[in-house]
């Protein structure tokens, strides 16, 4: 495969970088290249203990913090004793992700599990964070999506999926969420002048331990499903790569989105993807951020 490789990822020394969900997977690659290039890297999990197995594997500058973005007290928590000792970010990759496909599930707070962890935990977070990134150097804020995210549709009137839950759906109209946040963010950030940028990124399909996970409530039946879907996968370290060009590429603008280039998106080559009609409507935007503002506690911008 030829295009754009980690090798291109310019020197990161003197950045400090926050991952979510890096002890594993995507995030696990993105802060190794990372930590690679020089920067600090925050691990920010909800497991420290894999956490801390993480950063032995990674080496360089790391360090392991506690995050649980099911929970907006553990976000707020996290933030504050993170700007305390980081008052300057230079770059956050909103990474973790959360898909089950067994029976409705609801965060600490009540929200439904997908939407409130890979939507409002990131929401809140980077929000929080949010002064410490615009005195960073090059700062720049990174959400993951998903192709899941062109089938699905937001319905406002049951946005915690309480009358018809499906799981599939709904991990992808979380999905379609945090696509959403992530230009609506760029675009408010640019109304604002801010020296930060809002990127995004998805990773095809990708063989990451997301999948296993996702049917393990199926028990023996579970486990050979989820090894049957990772034969149409790519390697975890080419799915990483869209964000960490993302997250990395200097020539690269808000609002840009990347994916793999092959087989409907689904893997090889970075290149630029494409979003869904009501990904990039300003107005669903618009609506979505006042309901995070006002589900989560956190206003900003």
């Amino acid at each position: 495969m030829t295009g754009w490789t980690a090798d291109r990822i310019p020197d990161q020394h003197g950045r400090t970088a926050v991952v979510t969900g890096a002890n594993s997977g995507l995030g696990f690659v993105t802060a190794t290249e990372l930590a690679r290039h020089g920067a600090h890297v925050v691990l920010a999990v909800r497991n420290t203990a894999a956490g801390q197995e993480a950063a032995r594997r990674i080496g360089g500058d790391v360090e392991v913090r506690e995050l649980d973005l099911a929970s907006l007290a553990s976000v707020r928590a996290f933030a504050a004793k993170l700007t305390a000792d980081h008052p300057v970010i230079d770059l956050l990759v909103n990474n973790a992700g959360l898909v089950l496909l067994g029976p409705r599930r609801t965060t600490a707070d009540g929200f439904e599990l997908h939407l409130g962890t890979n939507l409002l935990g990131h929401f809140a977070l980077t929000g929080l964070l949010l002064d410490a990134l615009a005195a960073g150097r090059g700062p720049r804020v990174v959400s993951l999506s998903s192709i899941t995210h062109k089938n699905a549709h937001l319905d406002f009137d049951d946005l915690m999926s309480e009358r018809d839950y499906r799981p599939a759906p709904a991990y992808g109209r979380s999905k379609l969420a945090t696509t959403i946040f992530g230009l609506e963010l760029d675009r408010r950030l640019r109304a604002t002048g801010s020296p930060i940028i809002s990127t995004l990124a998805h990773p095809g399909l990708t063989r990451t331990n997301l999948t296993p996970r996702a049917w393990e409530h199926r028990g023996r039946l579970g486990k050979a499903a989820a090894r049957l879907g990772l034969l149409a996968t790519q390697s975890v370290e080419q799915g990483t790569l869209p964000q960490l060009r993302a997250a990395t590429d200097p020539e690269v603008r808000g609002g840009q989105f990347f994916g793999p280039a092959g087989l409907f998106e689904t893997r090889g080559r970075v290149t630029e993807a494409k979003l869904s009609r009501e990904a990039a409507d300003p107005a669903v935007g618009k609506r979505l951020w006042a309901t995070a503002e006002e589900l989560t506690g956190v206003s900003y911008l």
